[in-house]
């Protein structure tokens, strides 16, 4: 038995190891065209404002996609859908690789924000379903780990590219990561979770469920807090920047930098929510994003405020995989199939709440501002933390 046993974890840190390098890869070529994507935006409208409201525009296409892909993900092969949508997005960037028409980079942006969410729902349900109960946070840093370590280093990359290249040639050069991403995974054989027989097409109804338990509902908004603050960092910091008359080559070392916690401190973070519980991490979590926005608010220098917005990084690497893996732990049985992908809405949610507001805001108060409205957002994701249930998964082991 104990020799079965051994084998048995061997090969799920196997396809997690496997899961891991796919997302790495993965994270790289995307980690290149985000770090540019917010100035890609700007020189097409050469307004900050607009930036935010067409990013705002994007998150409401995710939004609608997620509930409408739920069927499609409870009734199809997962590892055929991430294939898909990998293949799909090689083509996608290929295209803006070649392309000069802001019509077509919207529609592009359209297709391309469609296909996350498929990626995103049909890989987070394979690692859900290649991880128990006790080792699910710890998977779930594992994941985040390898993810940070390529926006460490793919930020230096692409903006070391373009500031020397231009654009374009970023957006080939994260095709031919995605497709290298696509060949491993092919490769590598994951096995698929397998359909659900019992389908719910009904997308209100589907919704309404959700949130009929109080503790999904919570999960949801605080499994928004993280993304709504990288609103601030990717959509507006960036733009910031440039406009503040530094090279595109900043935003890379910014990006970098902005990584460095979360390569240090997620992976700890996780295992350790795994045993004392959740509340507390999420509670600290969110204060040190919230004092650090206050404090941007009075600091006039940029470096002295990209300095600051490296430390808040710290608070964030304590909820990343944690938020994600909390609503995980709160699910029963194949709840996953269901609810991961409107669970995953909230990742739209928040981000159009904090693209649009800072946009409409920006048109009347200097940019300082929205400092205080991401500040005052945090606090209140961190009085939110006080009501979460303190899930302890060690717990759970020494029951089992």
């Amino acid at each position: 038995m104990g020799f079965i046993l051994r084998k048995q974890r061997g090969m799920v840190v196997t396809k997690m190891a496997k899961l891991a390098v796919v997302l790495f890869v993965l994270s790289l070529a995307f980690s290149f065209t985000d770090t540019i994507w917010a100035v890609y935006l700007d020189s097409f409208v050469h307004n900050i404002s607009i930036v935010g409201f067409i990013s705002a525009f994007l998150t409401l296409i995710s939004f609608v996609s997620f509930f409408f892909i739920t069927t499609l993900i409870e009734k199809s092969s997962k590892t055929k859908l991430f294939s898909i949508s990998l293949f799909l997005f090689f083509i996608s960037y290929l295209l803006f690789a070649i392309n000069s028409n802001f019509y077509v980079v919207v529609v592009l942006a359209v297709l391309v924000t469609v296909l996350h969410t498929l990626r995103i729902t049909s890989f987070g349900i394979l690692v859900k379903e290649d991880s128990g109960k006790t080792q699910l946070s710890r998977n779930e840093g594992l994941m985040y780990t390898f993810m940070n370590l390529a926006w460490l280093v793919g930020p230096l990359i692409a903006g070391f590219i373009s500031d020397k290249y231009g654009i374009s040639l970023i957006f080939v050069l994260s095709a031919i990561f995605i497709l290298v991403s696509l060949l491993f995974f092919r490769m590598s054989r994951i096995r698929d979770p397998g359909i659900r027989e019992r389908e719910h097409p009904n997308v209100l109804k589907n919704f309404r469920d959700f949130f009929k338990d109080k503790d999904r509902g919570l999960a949801y908004v605080l499994g928004g807090g993280v993304n709504f603050w990288w609103s601030l960092i990717y959509v507006f910091i960036p733009v910031f920047i440039v406009e503040n008359g530094l090279h595109i080559k900043w935003v890379g070392y910014f990006l970098f930098a902005i990584a460095m916690p979360l390569i240090i401190f997620s992976y700890h973070f996780s295992k350790l929510a795994g045993k004392v519980g959740f509340k507390k991490i999420f509670r600290v979590g969110f204060l040190i994003p919230c004092l650090m926005a206050f404090l941007c608010f009075f600091v006039g220098n940029i470096y002295l405020i990209l300095l600051v917005l490296v430390f808040a990084s710290i608070g964030l690497s304590m909820l990343e995989s944690t938020t994600e893996s909390y609503f995980l732990d709160i699910l029963k049985g194949k709840e996953e199939l269901r609810f991961y992908g409107p669970y995953n809405t909230t990742i739209d949610v928040n981000h159009f709440v904090s693209r649009l507001f800072p946009s409409l805001l920006l048109l009347f108060l200097p940019f300082e501002f929205i400092f205080l409205f991401y500040g005052l957002a945090m606090f209140v994701f961190f009085l939110l933390s006080f009501r979460v249930k303190n899930i302890v998964e060690k717990n759970r082991k020494k029951k089992r």
